[in-house]
């Protein structure tokens, strides 16, 4: 009797054709196109019969699940077809959060892409020649002004997709063949398991490693170079600290070093500011102006760190150097487009007109605390006589993240929230699934949310997903 019924139930199934035919689906196919739909409406109808089958579908259930399939087969394409990549709210208060995307852009980045990109544009054409130019002009430029305002003249940049590339091009056109000395304390691991030394093993060049883990003196270079000895190489530790009993060459006695035997001296400072960090209360912090000061021959750093621009990788020095990069082979294969060098061009703009206020990420490190507690009170306040919601306001420390700063923070208030009978991981998980976003970090048991990192016209949206989080 049952088989018989289900049978039944499996023939009152609308075919694919006879779903194409009503005005809801051709709507659908107007929208997503005709394939797309085909593909919903098949796996809408397979669901269908998979749950007639299993009689969690019966008779009087039926006929409102086929009433419903419009709908289904809209969910299914919207589901399949519509972003992956969506933006969140940042309430972590970690400032660059490689997970999150790094350093946000700021708005005349965003629209100088879109011009850029929307349209042809003189990428590689000169237009006062009327000839073939090079790419790599429209940042140079601006990095030319850059470095020579800020007591680091006669220096040149290129720039590729990220500082990973800008090392391995920079061991790969000056090293390869050679050795490259470097101090064992300095052999860090970046995100996703990049290490240094298989970064200079793809170059060619060989790595000589000198001193000790938490202690390498100017004698250890000097004793480990021969004839074969092409570089001497500083990677700042910016994921990781070394305390206690340490000890470090200055960067000068390396330039000194690098100086008397002929050797060029690169650093790969990883974050790579641009401004004077203890000015936003971030101490022993090292930018890019004050190692080619010191005289070092080529600094690396990245873009969308300290920076505040898009991904990118950047070497900048001395522009026989810098000639010799670009002229490499891999130069090609790690270029970037015209979307990277748009927003380049708009954010180095920003340093030179010293508006850096304008950048979201300058702008996140000066914020004051005070101000920051002064919008948890006002987020705070719109939670107030939500049942079974419990809000306290906390003093919190920010974290710079993203392989910059180790070890330093930046005082912060953060709005904690706990609801009842929901365990902090279930709450942030909530919080992360409302239609924007929320990323919250739970610590100790409790969902903090660090208004450092939230853009202030978002605070309304952090309020509005703690509500819809607590009524789920």
């Amino acid at each position: 009797m049952k088989t018989t019924a289900k049978s039944e139930l499996f023939r009152r199934l609308p075919s694919v054709d006879e779903l194409l035919r009503e005005s809801a689906i051709m709507s659908l196919v107007s929208s997503y196109g005709r394939t797309s739909v085909i593909e919903a409406a098949r796996a809408a109808l397979d669901e269908l019969r998979a749950n007639i089958g299993s009689g969690s579908v019966e008779e009087q259930g039926l006929e409102s699940a086929i009433v419903s399939l419009p709908n289904a087969i809209e969910h299914r394409i919207s589901r399949a077809t519509g972003f992956s990549l969506r933006p969140v709210v940042n309430a972590t208060g970690v400032v660059i959060h490689t997970n999150l995307g790094r350093a946000p852009l700021a708005r005349a980045a965003v629209e100088r892409i879109a011009e850029v990109a929307t349209r042809y544009c003189n990428l590689e054409l000169d237009l006062e020649k009327g000839e073939r130019g090079k790419r790599d002009v429209h940042a140079q430029r601006l990095f030319e002004q850059l470095l020579a305002r800020n007591g680091a003249p006669n220096s040149a940049s290129v720039v590729v997709n990220n500082n990973a590339a800008a090392v391995l091009l920079a061991l790969s056109a000056l090293a390869e063949g050679g050795e490259v000395i470097v101090s064992r304390g300095e052999l860090v691991e970046i995100g996703g398991s990049f290490r240094i030394p298989d970064i200079m093993a793809r170059s060619g060049a060989t790595l000589r490693e000198v001193g000790t883990t938490n202690r390498t003196r100017i004698g250890d270079y000097e004793k480990a170079i021969t004839e074969r000895t092409k570089l001497l190489l500083r990677v700042h530790r910016s994921n990781f600290e070394i305390v206690g009993f340490t000890e470090q060459p200055a960067l000068a006695e390396l330039v000194e070093l690098g100086k008397q035997r002929g050797i060029p001296v690169i650093e790969d400072l990883g974050s790579g500011a641009l401004v004077e960090l203890e000015e936003y209360g971030i101490a022993d912090e090292p930018n890019v102006y004050a190692s080619l000061r010191a005289g070092v021959s080529l600094v690396t750093y990245s873009g969308d760190k300290l920076l505040g621009g898009p991904q990118a990788g950047i070497a900048s020095g001395e522009p026989e150097l810098i000639a010799r990069l670009r002229s490499h082979p891999l130069f090609r294969a790690l270029r970037v487009d015209k979307m990277t060098y748009a927003a380049l061009e708009a954010t180095l703009g920003a340093y030179l007109r010293e508006d850096f206020n304008s950048l979201p990420l300058l702008r996140m490190l000066s914020v004051s605390a005070d101000s920051v507690r002064a919008r948890c009170e006002n987020v705070a306040d719109k939670l107030k006589g939500i049942a079974g919601l419990s809000v306290e306001i906390l003093e919190v420390r920010s974290v710079i993240g993203g392989g910059a700063a180790p070890g330093k923070t930046l005082p912060s208030f953060a709005i904690s929230i706990a609801a009842d009978g929901v365990n902090a991981t279930e709450l942030a998980l909530r919080l992360r699934k409302q239609v924007k976003p929320v990323v919250a970090r739970v610590e100790d048991g409790r969902v903090l949310l660090d208004l450092r990192t939230v853009d202030e016209e978002e605070d309304g949206i952090v309020a509005q997903a703690v509500k819809a989080a607590v009524k789920q």
